[in-house]
């Protein structure tokens, strides 16, 4: 599949694929770093429900999943007229290595370069999470999980 237009970010995570893959398909342990609550159903056609915090909720159904190296997804956000649920891909591989697990992320379908540059922000930030997460450590509070109001 074509990665022009896509949001393609990579990070490396000190432990092997079964543990990541864990991380994504687990509703206890995604959100040990994002989210606030994650309903999950990891088969092809099962759906998601990943609320981010009470405003902002993911929603879509997985297309793929093969343990432990890739999941793709339909992905969407509720409420959002420009990226809906199930309007765009996300594709996660996971590729053993020497010392640990490649974790590769594509999202591909995203309709105007500002919401490349948001969702590639957002998933820089989640990414950089799982990886401290999965690796044995605490990434700490999400900030994304309780806002600042907007006043």
């Amino acid at each position: 599949m074509s990665e022009i237009n896509a949001v393609v970010r990579e990070t490396h995570i000190a432990a092997p694929p079964e543990t990541v893959f864990a991380f994504f398909v687990d509703p206890d342990k995604m959100v040990r770093w994002m989210g606030i609550r994650a309903e999950l159903d990891p088969r092809p056609g099962g759906r998601y429900a990943v609320d981010i915090n009470p405003s902002v909720r993911a929603r879509g159904e997985y297309l793929e999943v093969v343990p432990p190296s890739r999941i793709v997804l339909s992905f969407g956000w509720e409420d959002d007229q420009h990226v809906p649920p199930g309007s765009t891909t996300l594709e996660v591989t996971l590729t053993p290595d020497a010392d640990g697990t490649l974790v590769r992320l594509v999202h591909r379908g995203l309709p105007t370069g500002e919401q490349r540059e948001q969702h590639g922000h957002g998933w820089g930030h989640y990414l950089q999470r799982v990886r401290i997460v999965a690796g044995g450590g605490d990434p700490g509070p999400d900030p994304n999980a309780n806002p600042p109001s907007q006043s």
